[in-house]
């Protein structure tokens, strides 16, 4: 089969490589429809990770199943499914009590697994025609009568939607709040929109690309150009000095500021100067343990500057951590069927894996109109969509 496969920093290559096969009793294969190229990816495309080289990519992933282990007991062969980012068991502790993102079994010795993705276990990832899916009976979400209409749609349920979903639950969102979101990527955006959903009073999205901002305009959310002021003295005056209720970052370890150096602690310190006292902040922003990498002292170490005392003195708290994706996909799911959601407003590009090389150098670059890049590995030709050109407007 033809999969990205990751050579080494800025080397991403379409390859031929071996099918996968059935492994255990409870395994599926998938034949993939869709796969998305998400922005931690990139973090392994920029060498700022231990990903070995030869590892298939990818862990945004829908498909239809080709084949069924003899274990499977609520799937069928031609059934399609979204299939999350985390793999787990189903059965572990962590698992048990519905933080799938921290399965304990998957990865021995570490807390999570997921596919194509560095220290997250043996999975090759789906940025492929083919992908393996261990306990499927558990991890596959089988998608409704309208999955291959919806696809660009229930694709999303793998990863973004309920990472930004997530990112309002960790920041404790409830409906009426006021919410700033740090970044503008398609991860700040779904957190944008998910705010949007739960009823949030207004929401402020911080970030510094014309086209991404606009996108957020879209949805209701007030942009604020951070290359004018600080992000947290916009949303100071416009909150006249209250702060708003409650913040969520959707950056990570290589937020940059304006002038284009990276600043690992930025979002988080400005994010404390935001948000009113009392308040809450939700952290899906990727932060490593070590990242040998960087040029920040601390960062090496998988450490930041953090204002802390600030952070204490305003009795603030703070939630963390990877989304456990099967705690909202579901209902997410229903959203997506009933017309309620709409998550494929943010997708720039439409794209076959030949072409995936290219996209993840656009996508690296944060070239102006490359906002989100969903390949189809059945697509024989080069067909390019950008946002312009869709006729779809994003659901408020």
């Amino acid at each position: 089969m033809k999969a990205i496969v990751y050579e080494g920093p800025r080397k991403m290559r379409t390859q031929e490589v071996r099918d996968p096969t059935l492994q255990e009793p409870t395994d599926v294969l998938v034949e993939v429809m869709s796969t998305n190229i998400c922005g931690s990816d990139l973090h392994m495309f920029e060498g700022r990770t231990s990903l070995e080289q030869g590892r298939i990519v990818g862990h945004e992933t829908l498909g239809r199943i080709v084949e069924c282990g003899p274990a499977v007991r609520t799937l069928r062969k031609g059934d399609v499914v979204c299939v999350p980012f985390n793999v787990s068991c189903g059965f572990c502790k962590n698992c048990e009590r519905g933080y799938t993102g921290f399965c304990l079994t998957m990865n021995p010795g570490n807390a999570g697994a997921a596919y194509g993705y560095a220290d997250m276990g043996p999975y090759d990832g789906g940025q492929a025609e083919y992908l393996r899916v261990p306990h499927a009976d558990f991890n596959c979400l089988k998608l409704p009568e309208d999955a291959e209409e919806k696809q660009n749609d229930y694709v999303m349920l793998s990863d973004i939607f309920p990472t930004g979903y997530h990112a309002t639950e960790l920041a404790q969102m409830r409906a009426g709040d006021s919410v700033v979101v740090y970044g503008c990527g398609p991860v700040g955006l779904m957190a944008a929109y998910s705010a949007q959903l739960k009823g949030a009073s207004r929401v402020f999205v911080v970030d510094r690309h014309p086209d991404r901002l606009e996108l957020a305009r879209q949805i209701g959310a007030i942009p604020i150009d951070d290359r004018k002021a600080p992000g947290s003295e916009q949303v100071l005056e416009l909150t006249h000095g209250e702060g708003v209720d409650c913040g969520c970052e959707c950056v990570g370890y290589q937020a940059h500021d304006p002038a284009g150096r990276e600043v690992p602690n930025a979002t988080l310190n400005d994010l404390v100067k935001a948000v009113r006292a009392t308040g809450a902040l939700g952290v899906v922003g990727v932060f490593v343990p070590e990242d040998p990498g960087s040029k920040d002292k601390l960062e090496k170490h998988g450490q930041i500057a953090f204002d802390f005392g600030a952070f204490w003195g305003k009795g603030l708290r703070l939630g963390t951590g990877q989304a456990n994706v099967k705690a909202y996909n579901r209902p997410l799911c229903n959203l997506i069927h009933q017309g309620r959601a709409r998550p494929s407003f943010i997708i720039s590009h439409e794209l076959p894996l030949a072409e995936a090389p290219h996209a993840y150098e656009q996508f690296d670059a944060r070239v102006d109109g490359w906002t989100k890049v969903v390949l189809k590995p059945q697509m024989q030709r080069s067909s390019r969509r950008s946002r312009h050109e869709s006729q779809r407007e994003p659901a408020h």
